[in-house]
């Protein structure tokens, strides 16, 4: 009899793909063969995002993993009227529905599970029409489904805009949170109708089985405690959350070192900072220009990925170039900081360079995937969020967790942060301030749970063993579809 599989419905983003197929062959492992896993492919709206899922799929496909098979969607048409990119990926996933049904109903074999994006509600539907048990991959931390599942609360407990009330809001299981913590989806949620969208997810996650979330226990413990408690859904118990993580594709370095990584040979410890602003993360020429202004003055060292502007601005398609340095740096800035600045135009292997011991810090855009490679490195950070979960995140970074010293950034003018600001922050977390000595003894204490939580008996591990034994009794033989 064919084995039990476990259906993928992953989106196209490298921070959502990867960890998704990571997740997946874990459970591979962890159900000692009694599973196989079937990855439901959606077409990628951008050329490069498909070079990227194509190059993922081949390598996959290359390393003679029998038991994980990909099976490709037909492809639907781009919406073209939507006030965000959060509606723009849910709208598409909708046309999906049903293609994701025909494909489950057409396996050969017991189906365990759905395993869905954080986009893909209507999938949660097919699930249920089939009898299939069905379960949420959340790639960002507790935080933000603890956002999403206490929105409706949030909603009728302030009924006018979240960025016009006074004082700070009541979220359980959080110190009390101001309000420009929110996502900018809830903060107008007047003047933008993608909020709308972020209630209706709150409400569909209560149709999953379960939530598997790529975070350990110990890192937002109150949180995952507030969501089992019902504290945030009205007293209704939500979905079991299965805290797995960190979940991080850690790969043997290559023979080679890359080139920054040879830079960073020749630094002392510690004494680096990281700026990187992830793979989607593009600054305009004002905020190059504070950052250039802040490294220049502070005069410590420094590893600056720097990417250029999209070709394209259309949703989904603000893909960065790589940069022209000439162009988007001011004049004098490269000779200025010879020696102890590296400005790198294109994509970085950021895990190798935060694993290096001359990084010292980390100004981050907040995107789980980097907050978490971060602490697994044990490296301090400086938050910068620029858009959707990365500003409760870097309010759990700093108010939860302490391992970041504190930024002040202007969401009204973009997420501005001055140059001197910038500088107070690096001294505060390179130099010898006594918030930037904490935040780097709390990230060592944090590197330390996230690798235990990991470990055979580690608390994420024993999460991961009750959601792999609960998969496996859940297969069910999908009843066919009828002509």
């Amino acid at each position: 009899m064919a084995k039990p599989t476990v259906v993928l419905l992953p989106v196209w983003g490298a921070g959502h793909f990867m960890p998704m197929i990571e997740a997946g062959k874990r459970l591979l492992r962890g159900s000692g063969g009694a599973l196989s896993v079937t990855v439901l492919l959606m077409p990628a709206p951008t050329p490069e995002a498909a070079v990227d899922i194509a190059a993922q799929v081949k390598r996959e496909e290359a390393s003679g993993a029998d038991d994980i098979r990909f099976r490709h969607l037909p492809a639907v048409d781009m919406p073209t009227v939507h006030t965000g990119i959060e509606e723009w990926v849910s709208l598409i996933l909708r046309c999906h529905g049903p293609h994701v049904r025909a494909a489950i109903a057409g396996l050969d074999c017991p189906v365990a599970a759905l395993v869905t994006d954080i986009f893909c509600t209507p999938a949660l539907d097919v699930a249920a029409e089939l009898g299939v048990p069905s379960y949420v991959y959340f790639t960002s931390g507790a935080v933000m489904l603890e956002l999403l599942l206490y929105s409706p609360v949030l909603d009728e407990e302030v009924p006018g805009e979240f960025s016009e009330m006074d004082g700070a809001l009541n979220i359980p299981g959080l110190p009390p949170v101001p309000p420009s913590v929110l996502p900018a989806t809830m903060l107008h949620k007047k003047k933008m109708s993608t909020y709308r969208w972020f209630l209706e997810t709150g409400r569909c996650y209560m149709k999953a089985t379960g939530f598997i979330v790529n975070t350990a226990a110990e890192l937002e413990q109150s949180v995952i405690d507030a969501i089992a408690d019902g504290r945030c859904t009205r007293g209704v118990p939500a979905p079991t959350v299965y805290a797995i993580g960190p979940v991080i594709a850690l790969t043997p370095p290559p023979e080679q070192p890359h080139e920054c990584v040879r830079w960073l040979d020749a630094q002392p410890p510690a004494s680096v900072l990281l700026v990187c602003f992830g793979s989607k993360g593009l600054l305009p020429p004002p905020k190059v220009r504070e950052i250039a202004a802040a490294l220049e003055r502070s005069e410590h060292r420094f590893l600056w990925v720097l990417r250029g502007p999209p070709k394209d601005s259309r949703p989904g398609q603000r893909v960065p170039t790589d940069a022209m340095l000439d162009e988007l740096l001011p004049e004098g800035f490269l000779d200025k900081t010879k020696g102890r600045g590296l400005v790198w135009p294109t994509r970085a292997p950021q895990k190798d360079i935060l694993a290096h011991a001359a990084v010292g810090g980390f100004v981050t855009h907040c995107g789980w995937n980097s907050i978490l490679e971060s602490l697994w490195f044990g490296v301090p950070m400086l938050p910068w969020p620029l858009d959707n979960d990365q500003h409760a995140n870097a309010f759990l970074l700093v108010s939860v967790l302490g391992v970041a010293v504190p930024l002040r950034l202007d969401r009204e003018r973009d997420n501005f942060v001055e140059a001197a600001e910038l500088e107070r922050a690096v001294s505060s977390l390179l130099g010898g301030g006594e918030v930037g000595r904490k935040a780097r003894e709390k990230a060592v204490a944090v590197k330390a749970a996230c690798r235990k939580a990991v470990e055979k008996g580690g608390p994420s591990d024993a999460a991961f063993q009750r959601l792999t034994e609960e998969i496996r009794r859940g297969a069910i033989n999908v009843p066919k579809k009828r002509d």
